[in-house]
């Protein structure tokens, strides 16, 4: 076993296809080839999304190879998402890595998706000392883990049914933002008042989360508003995107100082693709500045899906030789 490994990466839980090379403690290069085609649609097409994945991983790898400076020979294990995800498309991925593996004859290591979220904090400095709580936020997931350890995580609260980000994307179509519209509600939202609409906040014992609520909130508050004035959306398109925004953002904030409270954990990260969200970031600092937190916020290329943040876990797995075996299957569902 080599004491430092050069591993690949691949991640395809979606739609973005990635790979990243890490060698001595450092990511070497981290590719990524989004879908775009989606948008055409206004959501991702799981079928087309897996064959999409089957076209790209292959010039994705490789561009990543020569972009670290390696050829195939040189890579000493292969780190993979498992899941959770669309499973057309993580199938694509664990097919190539097992191939990969099997020809090479080099270990392989199984990624949880959500755990890579997390672990995206120790690619570059400043890192998160133990314990801390990460929020992670994406469109499928929200959830609030106590990291213990790179490897030891516990969940301790997450939602009961849609996620953040997909209450982001579902309000934003409701507002007529093409998809993916979190991103597009965000921009809107720097131009309008936070406090000019207000939404259903809906109430969850302990630290999970709801946000279906919300969602029904906005969709009859536009319905009501809209029989009246049917340029009403158009003509207050930042001041709603400003007011979904800050509710979500608040109900997120306020589960996270209840985590914080309970454990006397003030080592506070944010993780997932929401985290990319100028709001979530402003207010973590923010509060983390009130209550004295050490707080963490990764890059934007480290918040969307990526293969350097499964490097990352491929790597301690790695180190602990916790290697997984070519009868390996993948999870569309899969907890930390």
């Amino acid at each position: 076993m080599n004491d430092n490994p050069i591993i690949l990466a691949i991640e395809s839980s979606c739609d973005d296809t990635s790979a990243a090379v890490y060698f001595d403690s450092k990511i070497r290069s981290n590719i990524t080839s989004t879908q775009l085609i989606h948008k055409k649609y206004g959501g991702v097409l799981p079928e087309m999304a897996s064959r999409l994945h089957q076209q790209h991983i292959i010039p994705v790898v490789q561009e990543a190879l020569d972009e670290a400076g390696y050829k195939i020979f040189d890579i000493d294990a292969i780190a993979f998402t498992r899941g959770p995800g669309l499973l057309g498309s993580l199938l694509v991925g664990v097919s190539f890595a097992k191939a990969f593996a099997l020809a090479r004859s080099i270990p392989m290591m199984d990624v949880n998706h959500m755990q890579a979220h997390i672990l995206a904090h120790f690619i570059e400095n400043p890192k998160p000392a133990f314990p801390f709580l990460c929020l992670t936020v994406s469109g499928g997931h929200t959830q609030i883990v106590q990291v213990n350890d790179y490897l030891d995580m516990q969940v301790l609260g997450s939602t009961i049914d849609d996620a953040a980000g997909e209450a982001f994307d579902k309000t934003a179509k409701m507002l007529g933002l093409p998809y993916p519209g979190g991103p597009l509600l965000d921009q809107q939202a720097r131009n309008g008042n936070p406090l000019a609409f207000k939404f259903a906040e809906p109430k969850v014992d302990g630290l999970n989360f709801s946000y279906s609520g919300l969602k029904t909130s906005v969709l009859y508050f536009l319905q009501k508003q809209t029989k009246t004035d049917k340029h009403f959306i158009q003509n207050n398109l930042a001041d709603l995107c400003a007011s979904v925004q800050y509710t979500i953002v608040k109900i997120l904030i306020e589960k996270l100082l209840k985590a914080a409270g309970e454990t006397g954990i003030s080592e506070i990260a944010i993780s997932g693709g929401v985290s990319a969200n100028s709001r979530l970031r402003k207010e973590i600092n923010r509060v983390g500045m009130q209550n004295g937190w050490n707080t963490f916020i990764p890059r934007l290329e480290y918040c969307t899906d990526n293969a350097a943040m499964i490097a990352m876990v491929g790597y301690y797995k790695y180190l602990n030789q916790d290697f997984c075996s070519q009868k390996i299957s993948a999870l569309a569902r899969w907890p930390v």
